[in-house]
């Protein structure tokens, strides 16, 4: 039946191009009219954007030929999708590389010429050329000259380039932010919205070299390199967690206005984060729309919030903002009528009247008044340098809310729209800003030429060919989704929404990949650890956990939370068990064992444990900011860092005991208390309010034990007062090596581990350290945040 309706669709192409090109590709076979690289790594063809729309694209290669979840690194017509049928991508006699949508208009062309024989090939480092038919045949045109809003290895990103990110996940189409040179030779992400545009990266309001930058480079190029390094002509580099590891690899600004680096092993289907541009995404500028504010709430993201007094103007669509319930007057009486309301932490960056040092709060709100567009005021004073700073607002744009801003914003409001406003509002936001995931359905209708009998003809008879062919294709699809549908849900009816590879396994499978559960391989207290091997000969982890009180629902519910996350440094989870009272978890297996061992064995030399330090720490960085739930480890320590054939760590045991209180919306309490003595924060013992602080602590502790190979339960000591924790005795020790620093010598050197003799880099090792003593303070409130501890640890990674 299919090669009968491929025979009639080749007699309608052939007519209808048989004089005006050399070569063509047709939309209605997207999964045959395809070209392909060399090695296979990358697939160009029609690629579905909607409901009968598609662009010209090129994509990773997929390996369940499942185009749906391809990874698309370059678009044709990204802003004009083609129709379904009779759209075609030709290679005219011409030499011109034209495509046509629907047989009527043409949508996009290469605009080259040639009289020489041409062909389109693809290479396998993903970029598509048009050259002459020879060997080292002219090139006349490549898609590397024309990015959408992806940049691949060995591609060059020069100054007539420009990134621009998708409107979101699912929608293709260009969206509002960009990233670019800018005329200060300086690479720029912009967000260019519907009403204004500003740069966002690097933070405008620095100097060049504040931000580490030159503006004296004017050749404006970047490139990523396959190692993993990305570099700028203005100084700016992004090393990935992953560097000097043969990936592949992909460098991309998303829908959200942030750089990402994505990596991934060949042949596998999920991408890792390796690195981004943007430290604090929750200030990138337009992500909430005017009037709202973004706030990075820890447990479910970023989210948007409208400020009192205004509603959201499109529920579905947060870039669009908010407006005003109300409208000022602008009179004598104005004064009388209006109030303000204050909202602290808040910030609006720019869009100022004018700027006011040293005014009092009075001042600041008088001057407002006398403005009859000044729709709010920005209020900072800074107590122990008795400065203040006033920023009467004519707009409210790139809002955000974080507790490290110590100023607020006074809303102006007339006072019969009085609005409560409570900092529980802000924390606790409904509309999520980072993912927009409703598909926009792009419907093309047909567009009917002038009438031509024989082509009619071949076309009714095709359809009707392939009408039954569909009738068929349904009957089978039915049965086989009759039999599957078990697979997707569970006995209640849940539905897992997890990355392709993920599934769930029965107990027997998991009984005899584990030779009756008798290959142990660690013992902990969420559970017991195996060695297994499954029926397709990969070798796994399979935990056992303890009996719990969970239902299934409840289970399943977290299983496909941790499952959907993905980081370079996480143990990847690649199914699940549930039967009766079982709950197994089925993970990667990583070859050199944990953390503990590899320092016990004196197995890493400096160069490792700095990049076992970067790694962990970006991947709790990850879990605490970049996750939509929010994940405490709350039991970091070398057992629970396993290191796998390249010495890179892989955290393990997240997630499942921390995620039961997600609900709780003060996080202030746990019903029990978390971790492993000589790692456990203050907070713990005092019964303070738990935060992602407790888990930097613990690392603080981790990074300290790595430097100095001295255990936290060696160094016990009981003095008069009483027992001294093990973890303080430790950082007690190196502190008091800092303080006295005169009379021992280099304190680094008096601390640093044995085992590793001269071989470590001193700029580095006095970094981790500072570091680790930051992480490690009493006050939660001055410890740094994970990120934080990422960006100081990356700019010195280049030494190792």
């Amino acid at each position: 039946m299919a090669s009968s309706l491929n025979f009639f669709t080749f007699l309608i192409l052939f007519f209808h191009f048989q004089h005006s090109s050399s070569f063509s590709l047709s939309v209605e076979k997207p999964e045959q009219d395809i070209i392909m690289s060399p090695k296979g790594t990358f697939t160009a063809g029609f690629y579905s954007v909607g409901e009968n729309a598609y662009s010209f694209a090129i994509w990773f290669t997929q390996i369940h030929k499942n185009l749906n979840n391809a990874t698309v690194v370059w678009m044709a017509n990204r802003d004009q999708p083609v129709n379904g049928k009779r759209s075609t991508l030709s290679l005219l006699k011409t030499g011109n590389l034209v495509l046509t949508d629907a047989g009527h208009s043409n949508v996009w062309s290469t605009n080259t010429n040639s009289s020489k024989p041409l062909e389109l090939f693809l290479y396998d480092i993903g970029n598509l050329v048009l050259r002459e038919r020879k060997t080292n045949g002219f090139i006349l045109w490549r898609s590397f000259d024309f990015p959408t809003d992806t940049l691949l290895p060995d591609q060059s990103f020069t100054r007539y380039m420009k990134l621009v990110s998708s409107k979101s996940d699912n929608v293709y189409s260009s969206g509002f932010y960009k990233l670019l040179f800018n005329n200060d030779n300086l690479l720029s992400l912009l967000y260019d919205g519907p009403q204004v545009s500003s740069i966002y990266w690097p933070d405008p309001w620095l100097h060049s070299w504040e931000a580490r930058r030159s503006s004296y480079n004017n050749s404006r190029v970047a490139k990523l390199d396959v190692l993993g390094n990305f570099i700028s002509s203005d100084g700016f580099t992004l090393k990935t967690s992953d560097y000097g590891t043969s990936l592949q690899r992909r460098l991309t600004i998303d829908f959200d206005g942030n750089v990402r680096s994505y990596s991934r092993k060949h042949g596998q289907e999920k991408w890792s984060i390796s690195g981004q541009f943007h430290q604090q995404p929750f200030k990138i500028h337009g992500i909430c729309g005017p009037n709202s504010v973004c706030i990075n709430n820890p447990r479910t993201g970023r989210k948007c919030l409208c400020v009192p007094g205004y509603s959201r103007i499109d529920n579905q669509n947060w870039s669009q903002g908010c407006k005003p319930n109300f409208q000022l007057s602008c009179n004598n009486k104005t004064k009388l009528e209006t109030y303000f309301q204050r909202l602290p932490h808040v910030e609006f960056y720019g869009y100022d009247y004018q700027f006011k040092a040293n005014y009092t709060y009075k001042q600041c709100k008088h001057f407002c008044l006398r403005m009859c567009q000044c729709v709010a005021f920005q209020y900072r004073l800074v107590r122990d340098q008795g400065i203040s700073y006033c920023y009467p607002k004519r707009q409210l744009q790139n809002g955000f809310s974080s507790p490290e801003f110590r100023g607020s914003i006074f809303l102006r409001l007339p006072k019969r729209k009085h609005a409560f406003y409570n900092e529980n509002d802000i924390q606790n936001g409904s509309l999520v800003c980072s993912r927009n995931t409703g598909v926009q359905q792009l419907k093309r209708s047909y567009i009917k030429g002038k009438k031509n009998g024989s082509l009619n003809f071949l076309l009714w008879f095709a359809t009707c060919l392939g009408v039954i062919e569909v009738l068929c294709f349904f009957i089978a699809g039915c049965f086989l989704f009759k039999n599957r549908k078990h697979s997707a849900t569970n006995k209640q009816g849940y539905i897992l929404a997890i990355a392709p590879g993920f599934r769930e396994f029965s107990y027997s499978e998991l009984k005899q990949a584990t030779k009756g559960f008798s290959q142990e391989i660690g013992k902990g207290a969420g559970g017991t650890v195996y060695k297994g091997l499954l029926s397709d000969n990969r070798v796994v982890a399979i935990k056992r956990l303890h009996e719990a009180n969970q239902g299934e629902r409840e289970f399943l519910a977290e299983v496909n939370i941790i499952g959907m996350l993905n980081h370079m440094n996480l143990i990847g989870m690649l199914g699940y068990c549930l039967a009766g009272k079982h709950r197994l978890l089925v993970l990667e297996f990583v070859e050199k064992g944990s953390l503990a061992e590899n320092l016990s064995s004196n197995a890493l030399d400096w160069g490792k444990r700095y990049n076992i330090a970067l790694g962990t720490a970006k991947a709790l960085a990850y879990l605490h900011e970049e996750c939509l739930e929010w994940i405490l480890h709350c039991d970091i320590k070398p057992q629970n860092i396993l290191i796998d054939s390249d010495y890179r760590p892989k955290i393990v045991d997240f997630g499942l005991s921390k995620l039961l209180h997600r609900n709780n919306l003060n996080n202030s309490s746990f019903s029990r208390m978390r971790g492993t003595r000589g790692y456990m924060a203050p907070e713990w013992i005092f019964n303070l309010p738990i935060t992602s602080k407790v888990d930097v602590y613990s690392y603080g502790i981790v990074v300290l034990e790595m430097i100095t190979g001295k255990s936290p339960t060696t160094c016990i000591e009981i003095t008069d007062d009483g027992i001294v924790s093990h973890n303080e005795r430790l950082v007690t020790w190196i502190k008091e090596k800092r303080r006295k620093e005169s009379e021992v010598g280099c304190w680094i050197e008096q601390i640093v581990d044995p085992a590793l003799g001269l071989n470590y880099d001193i700029v580095q090792l006095k970094t981790l350290a500072v570091v680790a003593l930051d992480c490690v303070e009493k006050e939660k409130d001055v410890r740094p945040t994970m990120s934080q501890v990422v960006e100081r640890l990356q700019s010195h990674q280049h030494d190792s």
